[in-house]
């Protein structure tokens, strides 16, 4: 009888089997969580540009002008969200979120 190394035919079709359960649980749930991970990621550039304009208001006295500003300042690198949206930047410096795309 010779000592044969490897796996059978059977035993590579149940762990492909397994894998493909694995996948078929995961995938779903990673793409569910994807808008919720790009709204959280835009509540913290709120905060982050938010913080960075009361930055420039102690060190310079004014409010920026706008968010370019602050980019050309070295503030902050960007302003735009996960998702696509733009963070606004009010008179009085208060920064917003983009408006929400509607169906989400």
């Amino acid at each position: 009888m010779k000592n044969q190394n490897g796996f059978t035919l059977v035993e590579m079709m149940i762990v492909l089997m397994i894998i493909s359960i694995l996948l078929l649980i995961t995938i779903p749930n990673v793409t569910k969580n994807n808008s919720s991970v790009k709204k959280k990621g835009c509540d913290a550039l709120v905060q982050l540009v938010g913080a960075q304009v009361q930055a420039y208001e102690i060190e310079k006295g004014s409010t920026p002008p706008d968010l370019e500003t602050l980019i050309t300042e070295k503030y902050i690198k960007t302003y735009t969200c996960p998702g696509g949206g733009q963070v606004q930047l009010a008179a009085d410096g208060s920064v917003t979120a983009p408006a929400a795309p509607a169906g989400t």
